[in-house]
């Protein structure tokens, strides 16, 4: 990365993708190297500290792009101003980004800029992993009348756009494992993504199920669907006799960058807890002694009436609000204030993706896309904090045209490796001077 070539950056859960690409960043803030950070979802924004890509290049929620589009995003002076600026672009959970929607922003970029080379000539960083959620494609077929900037693919993933192949990145496979410490359950996670999940590897799995009455209380529980969720959640409080405390989410800046911060947010605007309660951080504060996914329960309320949680490794924390931001120049332009919590009784698997759990009770005979399965058994450690109410056929699937394709991707990087290792140490050194220079900073 810090020689300035374009990267996609892609591994196993856990395996530390998210770290680096926060390692990156910081080192690019102390050259001075405007960055644009973005995700493909509000929730992988707010755990790297950025935007939706939508939002940053300003295509919104838009499936296709017209002249007319183009140019309306053209007139707006504060988008042009940002894009213009970037000299970097990254890209999180860019397996969640359907190829059209990278085209998109390909095509911005470069008549912001003015330039030929893919995305106007910014360095792109894409960070994600295709074994995980794929995108949401609309299925219909809106007839614009428009005439398309962009051709239709026939691959929904961003690699199926044109734009992937023009950028010619450089792939870094990271295969270390940092989250699981459980040989039987990494050999199990690695089975499903070979796709070789066999009976060895189904008997580890039901010897981990349960009936819904035997689940361990104040353990998360992942579903599906939402309304299984907000349904747990609802009955699990009102079981407390308790009247409940409301805690709710203050917002400052443009409105559609709240909005953003607040889709992307896991802390609901209207939050109701009661001594009890199973709640689960929806923020990083290592200083304070919990994470984006650490468990506790309500104990109580101080003078001030924020909740006092005790976490499952027996820490008791005065919780108060928090702030999620949106900074572009060093200047705060969106801000959410809300305690970092959620009722943790249950969570869907697409709001798990990117968390940490220690223990998790699932749900997952209602799966309904390749990946999924995946995505919610890898959340966990080890497989004794797994806990399975079901599953269905394609829990243990992935996606077959993944498969070929990322054999070509660990190979790319495997010759990547082999090229670095010969470049020696002042040669590496002149290059990263290189690129900053090129950024238009001093070294």
């Amino acid at each position: 990365m810090k020689t300035g070539a374009n990267v996609f950056l892609t591994g196993e859960p856990g395996s530390g993708k998210t770290y680096i690409v926060n390692r990156y960043v910081a080192y690019l803030r102390e050259q001075g190297i405007e960055t644009a950070i973005t995700a493909s979802t509000g929730i992988a924004a707010t755990h790297i500290g950025g935007l939706t890509i939508h939002s940053w290049s300003g295509i919104g929620i838009k499936s296709k792009l017209g002249k007319q589009d183009l140019n309306k995003i053209l007139s707006h002076k504060y988008i042009t101003k940002r894009v213009s600026r970037a000299k970097v672009l990254i890209i999180d959970e860019v397996s969640m980004l359907p190829s059209e929607t990278l085209s998109m922003v390909d095509v911005v970029c470069r008549e912001i800029k003015n330039k030929s080379e893919p995305f106007g000539g910014m360095q792109i960083v894409f960070v994600g992993d295709f074994f995980q959620l794929p995108p949401i494609v609309k299925r219909e077929d809106e007839n614009g009348e428009q005439s398309l900037l962009i051709k239709k693919t026939t691959v929904r993933f961003a690699y199926g756009s044109a734009v992937w192949a023009r950028a010619n990145l450089t792939v870094c496979y990271l295969t270390e494992q940092y989250r699981q410490d459980d040989g039987n359950f990494l050999s199990l996670l690695s089975a499903i993504r070979q796709n070789i999940f066999g009976s060895n590897h189904l008997r580890h799995i039901a010897a981990r199920e349960i009936a819904e009455s035997k689940a361990p209380e104040g353990v998360p529980k992942l579903f599906s669907h939402n309304i299984d969720v907000d349904r747990v959640n609802g009955e699990m409080l009102a079981k407390i006799p308790s009247a409940p405390k409301k805690f709710e989410m203050f917002s400052q800046g443009a409105s559609a960058l709240v909005a953003g911060l607040k889709k992307g947010c896991l802390s609901p605007e209207k939050l109701f807890l009661k001594i009890g309660a199973a709640v689960m951080f929806t923020k990083n504060n290592l200083k304070e002694g919990f994470a984006n996914g650490t468990l506790g329960m309500v104990q109580g309320f101080n003078d001030y009436g924020y909740p006092i949680v005790r976490t499952r490794g027996g820490k008791s924390i005065c919780v108060q609000p928090m702030d999620w931001t949106v900074e572009e120049n060093g200047k705060v332009r969106g801000r959410i204030r809300q305690l970092p919590l959620r009722l943790a009784w249950a969570i869907t698997v697409h709001k798990s993706q990117g968390m940490s759990l220690d223990e998790a009770v699932m749900d997952l005979s209602q799966v309904f896309e390749f990946g999924q399965g995946y995505v919610a058994l890898s959340r966990v450690r080890r497989l004794s904090g797994l806990h399975l109410l079901g599953w269905n056929e394609l829990t243990f699937q992935v996606d077959p045209e993944v498969i070929e394709k990322d054999k070509l991707f660990r190979e790319a990087s495997g010759e990547v490796e082999e090229e670095f290792s010969d470049i020696s140490a002042v040669a590496l050194q002149e290059m990263h001077e290189s690129f900053i220079k090129v950024c238009g900073e001093k070294i």
